[in-house]
């Protein structure tokens, strides 16, 4: 399905970056505290990188009432600062949401969340397989009275089941983790609005232009932006987006006392990524469709796990809730071993060997580590699996660099 016309204009056009929301009379087209630019009418194709911590006033008054509305105006960067800004509005533009914070990391994203609306006796149930330092900062909230559960099962009736009276929050992956699994998200959202409860969705690997969460009834969502978002592997990013009135909280707690704030440079190179997002997604989409198609044929392939590729409910889900899908997959070995994945990864010229994805350059991971085994079983993890994440190199070099590799284990 083409990628909406609209999220192109989001992407790649500049009217965001003249809004100004100083109060002081030095608020100028480029911003408040930027001179005006020679002439009065032309105005920058990029964003302005606004290096400052913090921003002046003309009168002690506009600095009290200022200080009053941190979030809606510039004090200081940590709350405010109109480069992170530009990007944010990209960002929450797209998601189709009213508001968006941008983090030093997902990590930064996920924890300011999970700090904003946890309290002590709380329960957070994580459905489908989650992003592992998620489940690992879930684990370091037990000490302060907060437990979990993860439901890998996530039909309705298992959600409905897993569910407590003490569960504040139900944080979903969809696809999920390595095996790329979706769930019925608006299915998950009915039951949780029956019960108050708030969601929370990571949609780093579909980007909002294949997924819109919140119109799905999603409360927030978050995106680790250092993967499609930016997409040149140049910078660590995140994201959530959600609703005024939930923002207003997150932006109090989690955002200002978390202190994990985007950088002004930073920013800057989220806004440059968000501007090509729908070309190389377009991209990553197409070519790592021909290479599962290539992986899901050779007999040193068991199967491929990439919503694309799916059948039965799975597909179902697939065209429901997703408009496209993009470059990151899963594939397991026939030879399901931890010397059949080293084999293969070691044979790899082209594809590089890292934990993150979403860049331009094809990268590859597998879970296995040689003695890990029981903790792959229980996360619902198969053995011999690898992940690969399809960059822009072209399919053709690609399939030739695997069929190289699983060639050496067939």
């Amino acid at each position: 399905m083409p990628i909406d016309p609209a999220d192109i204009a989001i992407c790649v056009e500049d009217g965001s970056v003249a809004e100004p929301r100083g109060t002081g009379p030095d608020a100028s087209a480029t911003g408040p505290g930027l001179p005006p630019l020679p002439g009065g009418v032309s105005s920058p194709m990029a964003p302005p990188i606004v290096l400052t911590s913090l921003f002046s006033f003309p009168s002690f008054e506009e600095l009290v009432e200022g200080l009053s509305r941190e979030r809606a105006g510039r004090v200081y960067t940590r709350g405010s600062n109109p480069t992170v800004e530009a990007a944010a509005r990209k960002v929450a533009a797209l998601e189709r949401g009213e508001s968006c914070a941008l983090f030093g990391s997902g990590m930064g994203a996920i924890s300011a969340v999970m700090l904003s609306f946890l309290r002590t006796g709380g329960h957070v149930l994580f459905l489908n397989q989650v992003y592992g330092p998620t489940l690992k900062l879930a684990r370091h909230l037990e000490r302060f009275g907060i437990t979990h559960d993860v439901v890998l099962d996530a039909s309705p009736g298992a959600v409905e089941e897993a569910l407590r009276p003490e569960t504040q929050l139900v944080w979903m992956e969809s696809p999920g983790t390595m095996t790329f699994r979706l769930l019925d998200v608006p299915a998950v959202v009915a039951l949780c609005r029956d019960r108050d409860l708030l969601t929370c969705l990571d949609n780093s690997w579909s980007t909002p232009l294949f997924q819109k969460p919140l119109q799905a009834g999603v409360d927030i969502v978050v995106h680790s932006a250092t993967k499609y978002l930016a997409g040149h592997s140049d910078l660590v990013a995140g994201a959530a987006v959600t609703s005024a009135a939930l923002m207003a909280e997150l932006f109090d707690r989690g955002y200002m006392l978390g202190g994990g704030i985007l950088a002004p440079f930073d920013a800057w190179l989220l806004y440059r990524g968000l501007r090509t997002l729908p070309f190389r997604l377009r991209q990553h989409e197409a070519d790592a469709l021909r290479v599962a198609e290539f992986l899901a044929g050779h007999p040193a392939v068991r199967c491929v796990h990439h919503p694309a590729l799916a059948v039965g409910e799975q597909a179902e889900l697939a065209r429901a809730q997703l408009t496209g899908t993009s470059g990151l997959l899963g594939f397991e070995l026939t030879r399901g071993t931890f010397e059949g994945v080293r084999t293969v990864l070691d044979a790899l010229e082209h594809v590089r060997l890292g934990v993150s994805w979403g860049g331009v350059e094809s990268i590859a991971i597998s879970p296995e580590n040689g003695h890990n085994g029981a903790q792959l079983e229980a996360k619902g993890l198969p053995r011999g699996l690898i992940r690969l994440s399809v960059g822009l190199e072209g399919a053709e070099l690609l399939i030739g660099d695997l069929e190289k590799a699983l060639d050496r284990v067939a």
